[in-house]
């Protein structure tokens, strides 16, 4: 009976926390006038929504280069400037094609290559509203101590508010909650074999210098 009394708690659990998850998938909105950033990192997916609302914004000046991560082989840099709508001369100078990524976890790896490779301290996200919170994390683990500013966009094929009426839709937001527990107990049980110790005596790094915009 106890273990039956545990097994119920757990579930009750896991089911508040499903229900909190997708409330906050569903209040994620992306800023109207985002703050200016170094630069601004697209996360592909099924969708070119969130290509274009990168592309968008690096138009728009606010970031200095973008990063596509996790672009198909198969698929060319004027594929993509038609994909994100935007114009050759944006392509051609400061968009960047990340073509390593194979999952979120590679998303952060290529991100975090990327932005130690040109010295940005600030980035905007940009990735599916129900994709965000599992990004951040994996963007986090990646970059310590770089500002990240999530742009959540729209799925169109997700209803954030009535997910759990429609079976693929209930499958996807449960699916996508399940990897994001996933993340958070690696990266709990990381921060418990961790050092605390040897990390406060880490002298904090100097700021990079300052870098024009292309």
């Amino acid at each position: 009976m106890k273990s039956l009394a545990i097994l119920v708690v757990l579930a009750l659990l896991w089911g508040v926390g499903l229900l909190a998850f997708a409330d906050r998938v569903a209040r994620s909105t992306p800023a109207a006038d985002p703050v200016v950033a170094d630069g601004v990192v697209a996360l592909t997916g099924s969708s070119s929504v969130r290509i274009e609302a990168a592309t968008r914004l690096l138009e728009a000046g606010k970031a200095k280069r973008l990063l596509i991560s996790g672009v198909n082989r198969e698929v060319t840099r004027k594929e993509l400037r038609e994909v994100g709508r935007g114009t050759s001369r944006t392509y051609d100078c400061c968009v960047d094609l990340g073509f390593r990524a194979a999952d979120t976890q590679g998303n952060a790896r290529e991100t975090a290559s990327w932005a130690r490779y040109y010295k940005y301290r600030t980035l905007i996200v940009v990735t599916a509203d129900y994709h965000m919170p599992r990004s951040l994390l994996e963007l986090h683990a990646a970059l310590p101590g770089v500002i990240l500013r999530p742009y959540p966009v729209a799925t169109a094929e997700l209803d954030s508010h009535g997910w759990w009426s429609k079976g693929g839709q209930t499958r996807r937001m449960t699916l996508e909650y399940c990897k994001y527990l996933t993340i958070l107990g690696r990266e709990a049980i990381l921060k418990i074999g961790r050092n605390p110790q040897a990390q406060t005596a880490a002298p904090a790094p100097a700021p990079p210098a300052a870098k024009a915009a292309p």
